[in-house]
Formats: structure tokens, C-alpha cells, sequence
């Protein structure tokens, strides 16, 4: 038995093993492209480490990929075996447990593992980013400002995981609105871990939700090494640049970094496509012609029909094959999910049925320029699409997609409420998509008395 960098006690063969593994927590803690290779490092070492097991499992699943769930199944098979030949902890063996949750599609169940493991070790850090991560495939703002706040007090100042911690509450404060103190603790929390890019986006995020793009590109000036060391991750603090960017009008700088960071690497993970299709879905919405980016995403998306394993990911592979005009693959795809949807098989299929289904059916439509449809699906949508995942800055293509629908099908009233409801989560502030909308709903109804006040010949 040894204690780990965070101070919980590991049931691992040998110090060799043991550096391996608190080379592999440090390097998930900063979202290092490293993890991977450490935990390879820690496993040939320790072949028969319960805990070192369910970890890779739960790394696999939050791939969100359907081919990965069979080695996520291969590593809950290994924990679980390896549990039965040498007693493990409690704490460990909760880990096996938020893994074989996970795996069965119960992921408010995986997360009560991973409290209960915190109820007893607030320090565990491992536990503590788990959760975050889990909730956030949720799109639960409050549950991961909870969990990250209820184990605030057991990180001293000479505790290894505190600047990680302050990453995620940052991110947790701004998810729920509290923009200034997140800002205030990302950029404390980057003074005690500056590897740690998840606090870095954290207060990127802060700018996005604040309207000042200016401010952002600032603070992310001279800053590249908080994310150069970082996983596919690295193309996420890239695409907030881009954003930042694109509110201010600067569309050549927008496709410059698409071209050069966010989409240098043809990757097919679907963080990296929704990053893509999300940005391309902007600049088109804004005018801006995007020239042949789509057809590279619909092709990767085209062989992703059949995944439905977050519904977050099957509407930015929508999103592409949209894009790329693909029509079968459309049909497919949302065929597929209304199985799901009908199946009920796990907590993804109920989102896939509410909100993802009207989601996907008003996408499709705004594709067909139907924005009628559009507007009516993507509206039924709106008020639960956080439980589909991600942050309000990801989602906020959706909101966007939902707005200029209802402006196109002359819902003008409606587009602006919706429209001043975005704009009330923003601080209260305008961005440039907002004027834009608000300028064209103007134009829209001053059109309208136009037509209305001309008499009758």
C-alpha cells in the first residue's frame, strides 16, 4: 500500500508503479497529451492495478466513441478481476463501481460513486476532476460548483491538487453565472498550476459570456504554454481565440486559426468536430463564406451515424453532414437516434429523446431553409438543451441557430425574446451577433409596417 501525490492510499506493487501513476494524475489533471502514455507506463508495470484499470475505462467512455465501449468493458472486466485477487479499498473499489455505472449508461449513478469516495477523501483530486468531468457531459453547471465546493476546505496551500480544483471551480462559477469571482480564481489558480489550461478556458469562457473579445485575446496573449502540452484540448482554447475573433468582425482571422490550429490535425474525435462544425455554423450564419471546410467533417461525420453515444456529438455530426449536404447519412443518423430515442435504454437515450430529437429535427430543417420547422423544433428544444452537455458557450450555436430561424420565418417577436434572454445571461451585455439580430428584427418589423400602411389601389 502507498499513498498517491494527492495523499490517498493506493493499492500498487511498487514505487516504480506508483511514480507512473502520479505521473498519469498530474498529467490528467492538466489535460497533458502525456496521460495516455503514463497509464500505459503504470499498467505494464502494476498489470493487476484494480484502480489504474477503471481509470483507463472511464478515460475511454468520456470519448464518447461506440467502439471504445468495448475496451471500456475489457478494462471494468480487468478491475474487477484484479479487486477479487488482491483486497482493494473502499475508495478504490468505488471507482470500479462509478466505472461499471458509466459503462451501463447511469451516469448520475457514476457520479454518486464518486461522491461517496469524496464524502469520505475531499482531498482526492482524481475523484474530484471525475465528477467534473461527468457532470459536465451533462451540462450540469450546479452539480459541479456543489461537488468542487464541498471539498474546498480539504486543499491546503501545499496540497498538489489545489490550482487544479481552482480550475474547475472557476469554470463551475462561470457556468453558473458568477462571472467576476470566476475570473478572480481562474487567474489564482493559474499562479499555483500554470499547466492547467481547463482554469485558463475557464476564464476565456468569462470573456465570451461577458461580450469582450478584446479583453480575451488579451488575456490569452503570451499564454500558448498554459495549452500547448495539452491533448486534442489544445484545438478547444484555440477555437475560443477564433470566437473571440469572430465577434469583433475579424473573419480572416477566424479562418486562419481554423486552417492552422483548430482543424491542422483531420482528427475524428467529436470534441474536435464540434469545435469545427459549431465555428463553420457562425461565420455562415454571419454571411461568411466558408468554402469547401465542410466536406472533410462530413466525411468523418458520415461514419459516425451509428455512435449515439452523447447526443451533444450527433448533433455536431449533424451539424456536418448538414454542412456537407449529405443526405443519406442525414436520414441514417436521425433514424438511428429516434431508435434510441425510443428505447430508453439509459439516461443518453431519455436525452436523446428530449431534448436531442427536436433538436435534430429543427437542425435538419434549417438545412432545408424550412425555418418555420426550424424555428418551432429548435424552440421546443431550447429550454432543456443543457441537460445535452457541454458549456453555454458550445451551446450557444444552437441559441443562435434558434434565433436567426425565427427572424427568417418572421417570429420576429419571438427571435427577440429569445434574443434578450441571451442577452440577460451575457451580463446583460450585446455582442455583435446580438446588434446584428436586434438590427435585423428592426429592419424586420419596419419592413412589415411598410407593407401593412400602403393602401389599397
Amino acid at each position: 500500500m502507498y499513498q498517491d501525490v494527492f495523499g490517498q492510499d493506493t493499492t500498487i506493487n511498487s514505487r516504480d508503479a506508483l511514480g507512473a501513476w502520479n505521473n498519469t494524475l498530474m498529467a490528467f489533471m492538466s489535460h497533458g497529451a502525456s496521460t495516455p502514455t503514463h497509464l500505459g507506463e503504470t499498467l505494464t508495470l502494476d498489470p493487476n492495478f484494480a484502480l489504474g484499470h477503471a481509470v483507463k475505462g472511464m478515460f475511454y467512455l468520456l470519448l464518447g466513441r461506440r467502439e471504445l465501449t468495448d475496451t471500456a468493458r475489457e478494462a471494468l472486466g480487468l478491475a474487477e478481476a484484479a479487486a477479487l485477487s488482491n483486497a482493494v479499498t473502499a475508495r478504490e473499489q468505488s471507482f470500479i463501481n462509478a466505472l461499471k455505472a458509466f459503462y451501463e449508461g447511469t451516469l448520475t449513478q457514476a457520479i454518486r460513486h464518486l461522491e461517496d469516495i469524496l464524502a469520505v477523501h475531499p482531498a482526492d483530486t482524481l475523484a474530484m476532476k471525475l465528477s467534473h468531468a461527468i457532470r459536465f457531459v451533462l451540462g450540469d453547471g450546479e452539480g459541479m460548483r456543489a461537488s468542487v465546493e464541498a471539498v474546498m476546505g480539504a486543499y491546503g496551500p501545499d496540497h498538489p491538487g489545489r490550482g487544479y480544483l481552482m480550475g474547475c471551480h472557476a469554470f463551475s462559477l462561470e457556468e453558473t453565472g458568477e462571472y467576476a469571482r470566476a475570473e478572480t480564481v481562474g487567474r489564482m489558480g493559474l499562479v499555483v498550476s500554470p499547466d492547467d489550461a481547463w482554469g485558463l478556458h475557464a476564464v476565456a469562457h468569462v470573456y465570451d459570456m461577458t461580450c469582450d473579445a478584446e479583453g480575451g485575446l488579451k488575456w490569452l496573449e503570451g499564454r500558448d504554454a498554459a495549452w500547448a502540452h495539452c491533448n486534442n484540448f489544445r484545438y478547444h482554447v484555440w477555437w475560443h481565440k477564433a470566437l473571440m475573433h469572430l465577434d469583433m468582425g475579424q473573419n480572416k482571422e477566424v479562418l486562419a486559426l481554423y486552417d492552422t490550429e483548430i482543424r491542422a490535425d483531420k482528427t475524428d474525435d467529436y470534441r474536435d468536430i464540434s469545435n469545427a462544425t459549431s465555428l463553420l455554423s457562425r461565420l455562415e450564419l454571419n454571411g461568411v463564406n466558408v468554402g469547401d471546410r465542410w466536406e472533410e467533417l462530413a466525411d468523418i461525420s458520415t461514419n459516425r451515424t451509428e455512435d449515439g453515444c452523447l447526443i451533444f456529438a450527433d448533433l455536431h455530426y449533424l451539424l456536418a453532414l448538414i454542412g456537407g449536404s449529405r443526405k443519406q447519412a442525414i436520414t441514417t443518423l436521425m433514424g438511428r437516434m429516434h431508435r434510441d430515442a425510443k428505447s430508453c435504454r439509459s439516461q443518453m437515450d431519455r436525452i436523446m429523446a428530449s431534448p436531442g430529437l427536436n433538436a435534430a429535427a429543427g437542425l435538419e430543417a434549417f438545412g432545408e431553409a424550412d425555418f418555420k420547422s426550424a424555428f418551432v423544433n429548435l424552440a421546443r428544444a431550447r429550454n432543456s438543451m443543457q441537460s445535452a452537455g457541454g458549456s453555454h458557450a458550445q451551446r450557444d450555436v444552437f441559441e443562435r441557430l434558434t434565433i436567426d430561424a425565427g427572424i427568417r420565418a418572421g417570429f420576429l417577436d419571438e427571435a427577440e425574446t429569445i434574443l434578450k434572454d441571451r442577452m440577460g445571461k451575457r451580463a446583460g451585455r450585446e455582442d455583435s451577433y446580438a446588434a446584428a439580430r436586434f438590427s435585423l428584427i428592426s429592419q424586420g418589423r419596419d419592413a412589415s409596417s411598410c407593407v401593412t400602411s400602403v393602401p389599397a389601389e
